[in-house]
């Protein structure tokens, strides 16, 4: 058997030391006790989110969980060893840990640590360099200090200038004060908060949506049971769709959701996986739907039923729309996304569908397989170009299949010479990485 194939008897080993039920488990990771107890008896995968919230419940790192601490180990040192160039003898590597397993441990802790970094640059490029509200605060400030000069101008500039209209312009520049105040404070105040902290006031309609899916895990057990009659009874009860736009587009995510589970009902969609597998032309022809219906359906499902998925659904003009990120592959809603993504290519392909293995270059990064396909909104006309948006979903990669490399954002990719490059990169080591 398998190193990762007993994770279960692990996992049972190490909730029974610890004099957990099976129960209270379950209920810290956020899924039913029969879950966890196929989980348990090796009768389940396990990956992804839920293999980390077992292990953060259970105060051990997930790899010793999947794979037991001395694979973990080796697996790690290999993946650091991997990527640099110039390897050591890996061939003595199980060697070096049983007579230095501390120095092993720290070696890898070490490693882990610069992917950390390495994330964190990743986050905090995509903040300074895409995010609209950084922009937005940095456009406000700019404007309002522009209109306290040119009304401090007149005032100097203005020898013999009416009473009304001095304590006019006097009122002005107090207002502008206090706005430029308030603007500058709130900037420094998002600019100070850690990547993915919450900052007051400066959350869009789309970030407030982006929040009520996460939420719910892109998974709304309520309109699987009560269809499209379930959409007011979730927005009235969120607690983070405070703007009125926010509301309008979180109603037509889930409108579309109730349609595409009208299309696939959960049930016979459970039992049609199991038989055929994550196939969407399979699945497709099974329920008589359309591809997108069927790739917007598995990108939404949870990881129980699917496993690890993600999904990215982009408009005409390339903007993400919704973005429901797979271990191992980033995915940003924030622009400057890879334009080597299939989601993008399938923009100049209407109703072409394409499949290709990917994978990031990045430290962290693992292979993913990528389906993609567009959609026309609304019904053709003559002499209209259609509009489309497009679709993609992602599941981990294929075994044995080669991976095209893509990357993140330009300005955090290493590959070079890469003709969809918009700007520099800052990882200058990594030069050298072709498309």
């Amino acid at each position: 058997m398998s190193e990762s194939a007993i994770t279960g008897t692990r996992i049972r080993e190490r909730r029974q030391a610890l004099g957990l039920k099976q129960s209270a488990l379950a209920a810290s990771a956020g899924i039913s006790p029969s879950y966890l107890n196929l989980i348990e008896h090796n009768r389940r995968r396990i990956g992804g989110k839920i293999l980390l919230r077992l292990a953060e419940a259970l105060d051990v790192e997930s790899q010793a969980l999947s794979q037991g601490a001395e694979a973990a180990l080796i697996a790690g040192l290999r993946e650091a060893a991997s990527d640099r160039d110039g390897a050591p003898e890996l061939a003595r590597l199980e060697e070096f840990i049983g007579r230095f397993p501390g120095w092993a441990a720290l070696m890898l802790a070490q490693f882990r640590e610069g992917q950390e970094r390495a994330q964190m640059v990743q986050t905090l490029t995509d903040r300074l360099a895409h995010d609209p509200h950084l922009a937005a605060s940095i456009h406000e400030v700019i404007s309002v200090v522009t209109a306290i000069r040119s009304t401090a101008a007149i005032l100097v500039d203005t020898e013999k200038l009416e009473p009304a209209w001095q304590a006019r312009f006097h009122r002005n520049i107090n207002e502008d004060s206090q706005r430029l105040a308030e603007g500058a404070t709130s900037l420094v105040r998002y600019l100070d908060a850690a990547p993915g902290q919450e900052v007051a006031g400066v959350r869009s309609p789309q970030d407030e949506v982006d929040l009520f899916l996460e939420a719910h895990g892109f998974h709304f057990a309520a309109i699987e049971t009560g269809g499209a009659d379930a959409i007011d009874g979730l927005l009235a009860a969120s607690d983070v769709l405070s703007l009125p736009a926010s509301g309008l587009m979180a109603r037509s995510v889930l409108e579309r959701y109730a349609a595409d589970a009208a299309r696939l009902p959960l049930g016979a969609l459970t039992a049609a996986l199991e038989a055929l597998g994550p196939d969407p032309v399979a699945l497709a022809e099974r329920f008589d739907a359309d591809l997108p219906c069927v790739l917007r359906r598995l990108g939404m499902l949870p990881p129980e039923i699917m496993g690890p998925v993600g999904l990215v659904i982009v408009d005409g003009s390339g903007a993400v729309l919704l973005a429901r990120a797979i271990d191992g592959f980033s995915v940003s809603r924030m622009g400057g996304t890879c334009p080597l993504w299939p989601v993008f290519r399938v923009l100049a392909q209407p109703a072409v569908p394409l499949r290709m293995e990917l994978v990031q270059a990045s430290r962290d990064a693992r292979p993913v397989t990528a389906l993609a396909i567009t959609e026309p909104l609304g019904p053709p006309d003559f002499n209209a170009p259609p509009l489309v948006r497009a679709y993609m979903l992602l599941l981990p990669g294929a075994d044995g299949e080669t991976p095209a490399a893509v990357g993140t954002s330009c300005r955090i990719c290493p590959i070079d010479r890469c003709t969809a490059r918009r700007e520099p990169s800052i990882l200058t080591e990594a030069a050298g990485t072709e498309a």
